[in-house]
C-alpha cells in the first residue's frame, strides 16, 4: 500500500509557505525589475546587459545541479536542507540592496560593479533556493500531501512576488508628487532603492523564519559512492520522466516574459493619462511614471487573477486529474488566448480590450509553477524505486535550473528586442528628458507588446508536447507509490513523526 498517513500539521504547512512568500518577494525584486533597472535607469550598454543576463544566468542555472549534489552528499545534525536557509539569508539581503544602490561610478566601473554583484547574487541565491524547494520531499512521504504543500507554498510564493509590484505602483503614483521630481532618472534610482530595502527587510524575515518550524522526516541514509556505480548526475539523466519534465520547463521559458517584460511594455507600448502637451517637467515626469505604474499594475492584476487563481485551485485539480492532462489542456488554452491578445494589439493597441485574454493566458503560468515541482517529486519516487537512490536536492535543483534558464532566455529576449527595434533608453529617459510610449513609432510599440502576447503563447504550445510522452500518471503512478512503500519497509527506512 502507498503511504496515505498525514504527517504535516497546519502550523508547519504555514511556516514553509510563509517562508516561500518571503522568498518570492526577494526573487521578484530581481527577476521582474533588474533588466529595466540596468537598461533604463543605469543605462548600461544593451550588449553588455545581454551578455551579463545570458551568461551569468546560464552559469547560475548550471550551479543548481551542482548545489543539489553538495546538499545530497551530507546530512547534518540540523538536517540536510534546513541549515542552508540560515547560512544564505543575510548575504542575499545585502546583495539585493547592493544591486539597486546606483553608485556614482564611470560607465566601465559601473558595468564591473553590476556584473560582480549580479553574479554573486545568483550564486548565493542558489545556495538557499535548492534546499528550500527540496524540503517538501523530506517533510512527508505521502505524495498527495507533498503535492498539497508544494501547491500552497507556490501559491504564497506567487503572492510574495506581487509585493514589489504593489510597491512599484504606490511609489510610482506617490513619490514624484512628494519629491516634486523633474529628473526622471534620479527619481527611478530612488524608487528602486526604496523597493529593494523594503523587500529585503520583510522578505528575509519571513523566509528565515521557516528554519525554526519545518521538520525533515524522510531521511534516506547517506550512502558513500561505490566505484563503478552510476553517479548522481548519471541517475538524473537516465530518468526519462524527469528529463521530460525538464524539457517541458525549458520549452515554457517564454512564459516568464509576462512578468519580466511587463515593465518594458509599460514604458514603451502604452501611455494611459492626460495629454502631455503643455505640462511642466515635473508634471510630465509624474504623468508618465503614473502611466508606467498603472500599465504595469494592469498586467500584474491579470497575473494575480489568472496565475494565482489557478494556483489556488491546483490542490483540487491535482486530486481529480492527471498532472499531464492539466498541463496539456491549460497550455493549449493559454496559446489560443495569446493569439486573440496579439490580434487585438495589432489592430487596436487597446490594452483594456486585451485584458480578458491576457488573464486567460496567465492561467498556465500558475499551473506550471505548481505542477512542475509536484511532477519532480513523482519522478524522484520513480528513481528511488528503480535505482534505490533518492537525490532530493539534485532532483529539485533541476527545477531551479529550468527556472533560471527560462528567466535568462526571457530577459535576453527583452534586450534583443531593444536592439532589434533600435530603442535607445538614454534618449527616452535622462536627466533632461522623459518620453512617453506614444512618442515611439507604432511598429516599435507593437514589437514590445509582442513580448507579453504571442511570444509566451508559442512557448506554452511547445511545452505541452513532452507531456504526451510522460507516463507517470493514473494507475502507473499508483503502482509506483505502492511498490516504493513496500521497498522502504523492506529496507528498514523509518519515517519521522
Amino acid at each position: 500500500m502507498s503511504d496515505t498517513k498525514s504527517y504535516i500539521k497546519n502550523k508547519e504547512k504555514w511556516a514553509f509557505s510563509i517562508g516561500a512568500l518571503g522568498q518570492g518577494m526577494i526573487y521578484a525584486m530581481m527577476s521582474s525589475y533588474i533588466s529595466d533597472y540596468y537598461l533604463n535607469v543605469l543605462q548600461l550598454a544593451p550588449m553588455f546587459v545581454l551578455l551579463l543576463m545570458l551568461l551569468a544566468r546560464v552559469w547560475d542555472a548550471i550551479n543548481d545541479p551542482l548545489m543539489g549534489v553538495i546538499v545530497d552528499r551530507r546530512t547534518t545534525k540540523r538536517g540536510k536542507m534546513k541549515p542552508y536557509i540560515i547560512y544564505a539569508s543575510i548575504p542575499i539581503g545585502v546583495l539585493t540592496v547592493l544591486m539597486y544602490l546606483s553608485p556614482n561610478l564611470s560607465k566601465t566601473n559601473l558595468m564591473i560593479y553590476s556584473a560582480i554583484v549580479y553574479v554573486m547574487w545568483g550564486m548565493i541565491y542558489t545556495m538557499a533556493d535548492v534546499p528550500f524547494w527540496s524540503l517538501p520531499n523530506v517533510m512527508t512521504p505521502n505524495a498527495e500531501e507533498r503535492g498539497g504543500i508544494i501547491s500552497f507554498g507556490r501559491t504564497l510564493n506567487g503572492v510574495g512576488s506581487a509585493v514589489p509590484e504593489v510597491l512599484f505602483l504606490v511609489i510610482g503614483l506617490v513619490l514624484p508628487r512628494i519629491l516634486g521630481a523633474s529628473d526622471g532618472l534620479e527619481y527611478n534610482k530612488t524608487k528602486y532603492l526604496i523597493m529593494a530595502i523594503f523587500t529585503v527587510a520583510i522578505g528575509l524575515l519571513l523566509y528565515a523564519r521557516s528554519y525554526f518550524h519545518v521538520k525533515e522526516r524522510v531521511v534516506i541514509p547517506d550512502v558513500k559512492p561505490v566505484k563503478g556505480e552510476p553517479s548522481r548526475l548519471s541517475r538524473i539523466f537516465k530518468c526519462k520522466p524527469l528529463m521530460l519534465v525538464i524539457l517541458m520547463g525549458v520549452l515554457s521559458s517564454g512564459r516568464y516574459m509576462v512578468q519580466a517584460a511587463a515593465v518594458h511594455v509599460a514604458r514603451y507600448a502604452f501611455y494611459i493619462g492626460k495629454p502631455l502637451e503643455g505640462m511642466s517637467d515635473a508634471q510630465r515626469v509624474a504623468a508618465i511614471e503614473a502611466s508606467v505604474s498603472t500599465v504595469k499594475t494592469i498586467f500584474q492584476v491579470c497575473a494575480i487573477v489568472g496565475m494565482f487563481g489557478a494556483m489556488l485551485f491546483m490542490p483540487l485539480l491535482m486530486k481529480k486529474f492527471d498532472y499531464k492532462k492539466i498541463v496539456i489542456v491549460t497550455c493549449i488554452s493559454g496559446f489560443v488566448a495569446s493569439i486573440f491578445t496579439t490580434l487585438i494589439g495589432w489592430f487596436t493597441m487597446n490594452l483594456y480590450i486585451c485584458i480578458p485574454f491576457i488573464l486567460i493566458s496567465c492561467i498556465p503560468l500558475g499551473v506550471l509553477n505548481v505542477i512542475s515541482y509536484a511532477m519532480i517529486g513523482d519522478c524522484l519516487d520513480y528513481m528511488e524505486l528503480t535505482t534505490g537512490f533518492r537525490d532530493n536536492a539534485l532532483g529539485s535543483a533541476c527545477q531551479g535550473f529550468v527556472n533560471k534558464l527560462g528567466n535568462a532566455l526571457a530577459t535576453s529576449g527583452i534586450v534583443v528586442m531593444y536592439m532589434f527595434i533600435g530603442l535607445e533608453p538614454d534618449k527616452m529617459l535622462s536627466s533632461n528628458v522623459i518620453m512617453a510610449a506614444t512618442d515611439l513609432a507604432m511598429n516599435q510599440r507593437f514589437a514590445m507588446f509582442s513580448l507579453v502576447s504571442i511570444v509566451p503563447g508559442v512557448s506554452l504550445l511547445l511545452c505541452a508536447v513532452p507531456m504526451f510522452f510522460y507516463k507517470i500518471s493514473g494507475k502507473e503512478k499508483q503502482r509506483i507509490e505502492e511498490q516504493l512503500a513496500q521497498q522502504r519497509e523492506k529496507r528498514g527506512i523509518e519515517i519521522g513523526k
